[in-house]
């Protein structure tokens, strides 16, 4: 039943950057419903977890200490967003919606009705004030820059692919707590034993089992309509740096390259009207020192601080309130904000309050509840599962996908449980984890470990290392002396780690499990010791077998079958892998030759370049002639004759230099774009230009791929076969519908003189001049031509 009570705190404005994120399948008519706090609302509401804990959790998430102090660090508030862009970043009309009816205009928000008390005659004037002050919070945005491999477009947020936003939605992480649209197909993967038995039980049989937090479906965080909240720029913004937005670090980093934030954003806003995105009239000034004098008088800068300077209002401390007085945040009387809270919500924080005068339980249990209480606040259960609470809900799991789709388990595809983790992970390590500071080492998954707030980074290790009692024993306690012991190490490397494990990024083929270099400096010593001797005690339903069944070694040739120096070894080597060899096993596979050679059709591979850099697709021939393709600028980057490519480093080495040509008479084309949009006659060829996108290539009978790109909103269909008894012919076919489009075309005829490649054209259709400009400090021939429907360029090019 719905209840509308007082709230505790004058929080204000809540949820205005909201860290959710839309879903295209979300209902057209929101409804209004109390505070969506995950946590709560996933286990408080189900028993999971004890009223006291649920209602400390409330009291942060709801930012009550924003107002009621208290000196309980774990009740610190979560607060609202920072407003200094909100101009930038905001659509006005979703302000005005959002501050004259929070829950109505975003579903589950924690922002209180603030304005539920004034008179409705001035209502509109009052939130028309705000929104006019809100929407001239206009503080610049940060310069987003790019590097050489990875350039940032002229503004990049409007340059979003829906398609691909789809396909990051759902596989970086995003779907761990928002809704999953309809529109995409996750690859189904089987389910695990215990998936399978739960499909099998009724709901009785599942809670006599224990199994009903496993079998319930998680519900997701609730938000507003993005398309009428968000600008395509502030929501890019946001996606690509959360905590700038919103400093309490709910919405973590995805770690999102501009372009990823610009293809998220336009899926994200798919229903987004330009044409409302019309800029705002001037700013009234007092209008807006009328809206700002209301957000004063409201407290909003209680939890928000858009530089305004306010007095901060007197309120009873925590500690002091009683819940059972008439006029009270928990009364049925008038109040001054309405947070729409539930009486499940508010028995929770009733409870809460009356716990605050007690004394504390044992150190042991305040270490845990501290920890619980920082898992609830950033939704680590979404992902994980620690002590039987939490992980990634079972009707979630499709879209937790690993690259290629290879079926490592539950265990190589879902991000790993925190039971035990604090016994487990060394601090500096589990730190940098957090702060994403190079710690991924899970290639394989397409979720991203995402990057939290540095606070946490700070406070979780420790919180998590004293609940499970970790031990600060040193290698030296643990193993004793290491000498002369890691080459024995590196024999027992081939006993089975192996089969699932890198080495410095050189594997077995098909091993795609973790690297194991660094592994001492990410796992505590007698963490290491246990899991080697017993792997299924300390992580369970792991895949990781034992090599020392019932305590014995299955290697008595080595240390003369010593358990204890034999783990001692395996860690001695793993501590010095980077200077020792290569176990035995991988040494063989990696010196075999994985020369590809073309035989009866052609062979493509991508991989990278020297010249065709990072998006090099390269094609061999039976023919003896080999060409790269530059998918970021649509050129012919370099031609070759004989032997094709070692794909060795493109398929086991992770970081490997670039692929070189194995053949000979190669041939290296400058790395310019070939067309060009200009109306004048060019004198310098210009080295880059925005507006190319590559979309593939399909393969004919024969296995030859034609490229498919676009440049101009013209669409182009380029093949690149041999030529009968020497080099190659090129066609480049116009297939998009025009009346007719202007290019710039460079046709390289004198680009290597030593090479001796000659480059001719055909009849060019449209052709208007030909003549010189300058590539840098050479001359070349550049042809302008106007390119109709079905117009195609033909290009030989023999050397």
């Amino acid at each position: 039943m719905m209840r509308t009570v007082q709230p505790i705190v004058a929080v204000l404005v809540m949820g205005i950057l909201s860290t959710s994120l839309e879903v295209a399948c979300q209902a057209a008519e929101p409804h209004a419903g109390p505070p969506f706090v995950a946590g709560f609302e996933r286990f408080s509401r189900h028993g999971d977890i004890d009223p006291v804990t649920s209602g400390r959790l409330l009291l942060s998430e709801l930012s009550c200490v924003a107002c009621h102090a208290s000196s309980d660090k774990m009740l610190e508030p979560k607060g609202g967003p920072n407003l200094e862009r909100a101009g930038l970043v905001l659509r006005r009309k979703w302000i005005v919606q959002f501050l004259a009816d929070p829950q109505r205009a975003k579903p589950g928000t924690t922002m209180p009705n603030v304005l539920s008390t004034v008179d409705a005659s001035e209502k509109n004037a009052v939130v028309d004030a705000l929104a006019t002050y809100i929407v001239s919070l206009e503080k610049p945005f940060w310069e987003v820059r790019g590097s050489g491999a990875l350039p940032v477009l002229h503004e990049f947020w409007n340059q979003g692919n829906v398609d691909r936003g789809l396909e990051l939605y759902h596989q970086v992480g995003c779907v761990a707590c928002h809704e999953p649209s309809p529109d995409y197909k996750a690859v189904v993967s089987s389910d695990s034993p215990v998936d399978k038995l739960i499909d099998e039980l009724d709901a009785e049989e599942l809670e006599e089992m224990g199994l009903g937090a496993a079998a319930r479906r998680v519900d997701s965080i609730p938000h507003s309509e993005l398309s009428q909240k968000y600008t395509p720029q502030g929501l890019a913004m946001f996606l690509l740096d959360p905590h700038a937005f919103r400093t309490s670090g709910r919405m973590p980093s995805f770690k999102l390259q501009p372009s990823e934030a610009a293809d998220l954003s336009a899926y994200l806003l798919a229903k987004q009207d330009p044409a409302e995105l019309t800029s705002a009239s001037p700013y009234d000034i007092d209008r807006i020192q009328t809206g700002r004098d209301w957000f004063v008088k409201l407290n909003c800068a209680q939890c928000h601080d858009p530089n305004v300077k306010a007095a901060r209002p007197s309120f009873k401390p925590l500690a002091e309130l009683d819940a059972t007085v008439k006029r009270s945040c928990l009364s049925d009387s008038d109040q001054p904000l309405d947070f729409s809270l539930d009486d499940a919500q508010a028995t929770a924080i009733v409870a809460a309050l009356s716990e605050l005068n007690t004394s504390a339980d044992s150190n042991a249990t305040l270490q845990h509840s501290t920890l619980q209480h920082s898992l609830l606040q950033m939704n680590c259960f979404a992902c994980h599962e620690r002590d039987g609470l939490g992980g990634v809900g079972r009707h979630r799991k499709p879209y937790f996908e690993t690259v290629g789709s290879v079926d490592l388990g539950d265990e190589g595809r879902l991000p790993p449980p925190l039971t035990g983790a604090g016994r487990k992970l060394q601090p500096a390590w589990f730190k940098k984890v957090l702060r994403g500071d190079k710690a991924d080492i899970r290639p394989h998954m397409h979720i991203r470990m995402p990057v939290f707030h540095p606070s946490l980074a700070e406070t979780v290790p420790a919180q998590m290392a004293a609940a499970d009692h970790a031990s600060n024993a040193s290698e030296r306690d643990v193993f004793g002396s290491l000498d002369d012991l890691s080459s024995a190490g590196r024999t027992m490397m081939d006993v089975g780690c192996v089969q699932c494990h890198e080495f410095r990024g050189f594997a077995l083929p098909g091993v795609v499990g973790v690297d194991l270099k660094g592994v001492t400096n990410r796992v505590r010593p007698e963490w290491f010791h246990s899991f080697i001797l017993d792997p299924g005690s300390v992580k369970a339903r792991t895949r990781m077998p034992t090599f020392f069944p019932d305590g014995k070694s299955q290697l008595s040739t080595e240390i003369y079958g010593d358990v204890d120096h034999q783990v001692a070894a395996i860690w001695s080597y793993l501590k010095q892998i980077d200077k020792e060899p290569l176990p035995e096993k991988v040494l063989e596979a990696n010196s075999k030759s994985y020369e590809l050679k073309p035989t009866n059709r052609p062979i493509i591979l991508r991989t990278f370049m020297p010249e065709a850099g990072t998006h090099a697709i390269a094609v061999g021939f039976p023919d003896g002639v080999n060409f790269a393709f530059d998918a970021e600028k649509m050129r012919l980057a370099s031609i070759w004759r004989g032997r094709f490519l070692d794909a060795q480093g493109t398929w086991f080495v992770r970081s490997a230099p670039p692929s070189l040509p194995l053949g000979e008479d190669l041939v290296q084309l400058p790395a310019i774009v070939p067309f060009f949009s200009s109306k004048d006659e060019l004198e310098t060829w210009p080295t880059h230009a925005d507006g190319y996108r590559f979309k593939g290539y399909r393969l004919d009978a024969s296995g030859i791929p034609t490229f498919l790109y676009s440049f101009a909103d013209i669409d182009f269909e380029d093949r690149i076969v041999p030529a009968i008894g020497n080099g190659f012919d090129r066609s480049i076919k116009v297939v998009s519908k025009l009346n007719s489009s202007k290019l710039s075309w460079l046709a390289l005829q004198e680009v290597a003189p030593k090479s001796n490649l000659k480059v001719s054209v055909g009849p060019v259709p449209g052709l208007e001049f030909r003549k010189i400009v300058l590539l840098g400090d050479k001359k070349v021939i550049a042809t302008r031509v106007t390119l109709h429907s079905h117009a195609q360029l033909e290009i030989t090019y023999r050397w």
